[in-house]
């Protein structure tokens, strides 16, 4: 792993964790990671039923923003960008 790789993916790291703590019932913290078809999937369902959905998302979000806050840089790297996990 290049070190220069890894320390630019931290501030994503940071912006997603922060995204999926605080509003992670619309899957910002998905588009922020390129993951864009599981944000889809997070926002669509917050926004189609009606927000009840987005208490489920919002606790997944919630779950995975702090997952991703305490990862070191290389797990987080590794896990989300080199093995491409989409959920937890």
């Amino acid at each position: 792993m290049d070190r220069e790789t890894v320390e630019s993916y931290a501030s994503k790291k940071v912006a997603a964790g922060v995204c999926g703590i605080v509003i992670g019932s619309l899957g910002i913290h998905k588009f922020v990671l390129g993951k864009t078809q599981s944000g889809l999937v997070m926002l669509l369902f917050t926004v189609l039923t009606c927000g009840i959905g987005g208490a489920v998302m919002g606790v997944i979000g919630l779950v995975e923003g702090i997952l991703y806050l305490t990862k070191n840089d290389n797990d987080f790297y590794r896990i989300y960008y080199v093995e491409g996990k989409e959920w937890f």
